[in-house]
């Protein structure tokens, strides 16, 4: 039976990596999406040197046109997605008053607008073999919202509702939906490792119970 396959949008040694290693470590095909192709190119050896099969595609979550053909190559040679991880997000400061509508648009784009759109590239194939999971980077800032950090904290809520609705929509076409909220600053060696933070991500695939976990 050949391997199922995840494609992680915003691939990095932050999160995006360490999720994509632990479905990885069981067995998936790895694709890796982020703009810098040789970046890509670094991680893909790094999965590949730990006996994984792995790839990187590059693709950048401000250009819907850019995410469609990207995806496109991916089911072209993959075909249909199992799971799909959306871990992007720009994360910038900025109080409301300092903000125009632009700039809050520019970031709504990648950090919600474009997850959508990377769901709707995948959604045929899992609509078509009935089953299928997708999963977003929450963050606590769509709980408690910091003026300092304003477009995240609308972005964030905003993702997680996102996730509600696409869960309550799709969960009939055995499509499952989840977000992972992280409540904290992510670094290895403290309580937001991003290798324990992934491993709630499998669960998430495994388990497919509450639309949201939330990371203390």
């Amino acid at each position: 039976m050949d391997k199922k396959t995840i494609v992680v949008v915003g691939a990095g040694k932050g999160m995006g990596n360490h999720i994509a290693e632990e479905f990885g470590r069981n067995d998936f095909r790895v694709v890796l999406m982020s703009r810098n192709q040789a970046s890509l190119d670094g991680y893909v050896k790094e999965f590949t040197d730990k006996g994984m099969e792995a790839y990187g595609f590059a693709a950048d979550a401000s250009n819907t046109d850019s995410l469609t053909a990207t995806f496109n190559k991916v089911k072209e040679q993959f075909g249909a997605v199992d799971v799909l991880v959306y871990n992007t997000c720009i994360l910038e400061g900025g109080k409301p008053s300092e903000l125009s509508s632009a700039e809050l648009m520019r970031h709504y784009q990648v950090d919600v607008a474009s997850a959508l759109h990377s769901v709707l590239q995948v959604l045929p194939g899992m609509k078509e073999q009935k089953s299928g999971t997708i999963l977003f980077t929450g963050g606590g800032l769509a709980i408690y919202p910091m003026p300092e950090y304003t477009c995240v904290s609308i972005d964030k809520a905003a993702l997680k509702a996102l996730a509600v609705t696409l869960n309550t929509e799709l969960k009939d076409n055995g499509i499952f939906t989840g977000i992972v909220t992280i409540m904290g600053n992510i670094a290895p060696g403290t309580d937001y490792d991003p290798a324990d933070i992934a491993k709630e991500y499998w669960r998430h695939y495994t388990e497919r119970k509450d639309v949201e976990i939330i990371f203390k």
